[in-house]
């Protein structure tokens, strides 16, 4: 690779806060988003279109809602006409951090490889957090070599890179963590409900979970907090996390394997979406239970922190 510049498209929720840690190392970044000032606010220089970051850089960073949305920037169409596909060219490394289809990345993949273009599929976990910390864990699917030449950007970012398989194997390992972080998180905030209406001290029985066969990534590090009103933003929504779960489902479908726990997160995060909660952190599914079972929230006084 010759370009110093890393080229980023998708600057939101996660990939600006991916983009800053970028910047703060050193990193020059040149980035496109649909909202034209999520670059500068990321400290990336602006660029008119995904071709255009193409055209400027060796390795192309993506942070996008879902696979249609990657199909678009990547292969261009649908009004997107300036894609990444109508500046790319043979060397350089296309790196999508999205939580994407399997079966799309595949046939991305393929048609970039036609031009000399590796496609790397990188699922990433950790949230917000993480990605402002540059510690998120990427699950990495694709060429071995392509992998290499981007893992000094991507060290960056992560603290942990897994070479998972070939092309799609990343993504593929990204919606079974995702399924196991839907069904953790919709279950224990049924539980926590049911105990705020028993009257439990919530902060006991977290550490009596903690300490037992219940613990889960949800009871460590995401209930401790909202109970006292933090909500941690910044995450993923609940909006998104049910696009997780229908797409595991999908991947169950294709794979032929019986899927028999997805309904309760499907249901448990679809609730959130029908009673207003769609675009807030999925830690919310607790208050639309809530909802449900007499208003019920775990935090008694004062505003939940932003």
């Amino acid at each position: 690779m010759t370009s110093t510049a890393i080229g980023f498209v998708g600057l939101g929720n996660m990939g600006g806060r991916i983009a800053r840690v970028l910047v703060d190392s050193g990193r020059p970044v040149l980035g496109y988003d649909v909202a034209a000032d999520r670059a500068p606010a990321a400290g990336a220089e602006p660029a008119a279109s995904p071709a255009a970051v193409a055209a400027a850089t060796d390795l192309i960073l993506l942070s996008l809602p879902d696979s249609t949305v990657v199909e678009q920037v990547v292969l261009g169409g649908d009004g997107l006409i300036d894609g990444l596909i109508d500046a790319l060219h043979a060397g350089q490394v296309v790196v999508d951090l999205s939580t994407a289809s399997p079966e799309s990345t595949r046939r991305i993949s393929a048609r970039l490889a036609e031009l000399g273009v590796d496609y790397l599929d990188a699922g990433i976990s950790g949230g917000a957090s993480a990605a402002e910390k540059g510690t998120l864990t990427l699950m990495v699917g694709g060429p071995p070599s392509a992998l290499e030449a981007a893992r000094p950007a991507l060290e960056v970012i992560s603290a942990r890179i897994f070479h998972c398989g070939e092309s799609g194997a990343g993504h593929t390992t990204k919606l079974l963590n995702n399924f196991l972080n839907a069904v953790s998180l919709a279950a224990t905030a049924e539980v926590m409900v049911a105990a705020k209406k028993a009257g439990l001290d919530l902060e006991v029985l977290l550490d009596v979970v903690n300490h037992s066969s219940g613990v889960n990534f949800a009871t460590q590090n995401r209930f401790p907090k909202i109970i006292k009103g933090d909500y941690l933003q910044g995450g993923l929504s609940n909006t998104l996390m049910l696009k997780d779960v229908i797409l595991y489902t999908e991947l169950l479908g294709q794979l032929g394997v019986a899927g028999l726990n997805a309904s309760g997160p499907v249901a448990s995060f679809g609730l959130a979406r029908a009673l207003g909660y769609a675009d807030q952190i999925s830690n919310t599914v607790v208050d639309a239970l809530g909802d449900i079972s007499g208003g019920v929230r775990l935090y008694d006084q004062g505003e939940r922190a932003s």
